[in-house]
């Protein structure tokens, strides 16, 4: 019996240590001791200097210098399974602006830029199945996919953000 008390102590002090471990990975050192300690409002304002980065903490977004521009609506072919397992294709409509700061290096040359940006998002959307275009994660992976591909096109990080206004599968 005494064994098996030892043995349920080391499992409770293991999981009191990953515990506070992946608590002071999530939250950052001072802000998991100022959590403990009480000083709640440290973790608050922690919070709000993560959510928006140094040079956007004057304006949200950075009002002052942000541009959106829109894409024509994109059509492509997506593969899909039925309920029988057979592929089978469908069709995805996408409409979506890029949100880019006009103060960013390299921002000049988004507009004539832009039918390659076009032609890398096509490429992305076209090895897509239904399945990855489903949910909230899904729509989440995909904007920061596309946006991923706008910057490495125009070969700056003025773009900010992709707005998507419709995403239909048919």
């Amino acid at each position: 019996m005494g064994k098996r008390l030892k043995s349920m102590a080391l499992i409770a002090i293991v999981g009191i240590v990953a515990l506070i471990g992946g608590l002071v990975a999530a939250m950052g050192y001072e802000d998991a001791v100022a959590l403990v300690v009480g000083g709640k409002e440290s973790v608050e304002q922690s919070a709000v200097e993560a959510a928006a980065p140094d040079d956007y903490a004057a304006h949200p977004m950075g009002a002052e210098s942000v541009t959106v521009t829109p894409f024509r609506e994109i059509i492509v072919n997506i593969t899909a399974t039925t309920a029988t397992g057979r592929q089978t294709s469908r069709f995805l409509k996408l409409n979506a602006a890029l949100v880019y700061d006009e103060a960013k290096p390299g921002a000049s040359h988004i507009e004539e830029r832009k039918p390659f940006v076009r032609d890398a998002f096509q490429d992305y959307l076209r090895q897509l199945s239904e399945r990855d275009v489903q949910g909230s994660a899904s729509l989440a992976i995909l904007k920061a996919e596309l946006l991923r591909r706008a910057r490495s096109v125009m070969e700056t990080d003025a773009p900010q953000e992709i707005l998507i206004s419709d995403l239909i599968v048919q």
